[in-house]
């Protein structure tokens, strides 16, 4: 297949380096979806009267749960043969491999514990959590992926589409897809990075549309459990498309991105079902606050004072 129209996907992966300390635009696409997460998360929690203080230990515990669990999740689901005999490459983060169905698991776990901890004495539960979290996920999501462009990795295989990329500092598209396979010029491939990010994109959108437009019309859950639909579900499709991460996934009728994502889907519908049967609000319903009854005011109150001293009453 050879492709007349693609782009030359040729950005060096790091963006400065000092000395032996390089900065990738990966690590710095990874950090950004944590302060525009923390924005959102607060203006949720202003908008329905919790404490924006508490969203200090949840930055913290999705931060550690997210790289804990993504990284795990890449040595346990993708090599777990070579990390169980190897566990001290496990530590070494910076070498890379995260995969996103870990973190998944892993942010979910957090976010139990964050909401047992402080969630009673605040007015919210976890599903309250899941419910605006998932929408800050969208968006952190929609960078990583745009970083893995910019390591030139997880993409699909070989297109005639005009935007069809051809990623020249891949070992893998060199060796599987560049000129020595396919001469002159080797073919382009699918951007499937781009493909999720634009997918976590519009979803967060969405979401975050029906929080601030909807959320009067809408159950606690609804949020939670059509992210989780939605978000895998464009995942398994689009894993028909991507190359394989590792070789044994050749031999599976689905890969192991796949395998991973039916389970969120069908938690999503569970939740779903759960969401419509308890029909509990969506927002956290503030308390009016009741004035004091006014008593009606005697004879002598109603007297001025001048009155009440010459009566004898002051």
């Amino acid at each position: 297949m050879q492709s007349f129209l693609s782009v030359i996907w040729d950005i060096n992966p790091i963006l400065v380096k000092i000395g032996p300390v390089a900065i990738r635009y990966y690590s710095l696409l990874f950090i950004a979806g944590f302060p525009l997460g923390y924005y959102l998360m607060e203006r949720f929690y202003k908008r329905e009267g919790v404490n924006p203080a508490l969203l200090e230990p949840l930055l913290y515990i999705a931060l550690i749960g997210t790289i804990v669990g993504a990284r795990l999740g890449h040595c346990l689901f993708y090599e777990p043969q070579y990390y169980l005999s190897h566990p001290v490459e496990i530590l070494k983060v910076w070498e890379g491999g995260l995969a996103s169905h870990g973190g998944a698991i892993a942010l979910i776990i957090c976010l139990f514990y964050y909401a047992s901890k402080y969630g009673k004495p605040n007015g919210f539960d976890v599903m309250w959590v899941f419910d605006r979290f998932v929408i800050a996920v969208c968006f952190a999501g929609m960078f990583i992926r745009l970083g893995n462009l910019f390591n030139s990795e997880i993409f699909g295989g070989p297109t005639g589409l005009p935007w069809g990329f051809k990623f020249l500092r891949s070992h893998e598209w060199i060796s599987t897809y560049g000129p020595a396979v396919y001469p002159p010029d080797g073919v382009a491939c699918h951007p499937t990075q781009i493909y999720e990010a634009l997918s976590y994109l519009i979803l967060g959108l969405i979401l975050l549309w029906v929080y601030f437009k909807k959320s009067d019309k809408i159950y606690k859950g609804w949020i939670f459990g059509v992210f989780l639909i939605v978000l895998f579900g464009m995942r398994f499709l689009i894993e028909f498309i991507k190359n394989d991460q590792v070789a044994f996934e050749s031999k599976l009728f689905l890969n192991m991105g796949q395998l991973l994502s039916i389970p969120f889907i069908l938690l999503g519908i569970l939740i779903l079902i759960y969401s419509y049967r308890k029909k509990q609000p969506m927002l956290i319903e503030t308390r009016p606050v009741v004035e004091k009854e006014k008593k009606p005011l005697d004879k002598s109150q109603r007297m001025s004072r001048s009155k009440r001293k010459a009566s004898g009453l002051e």
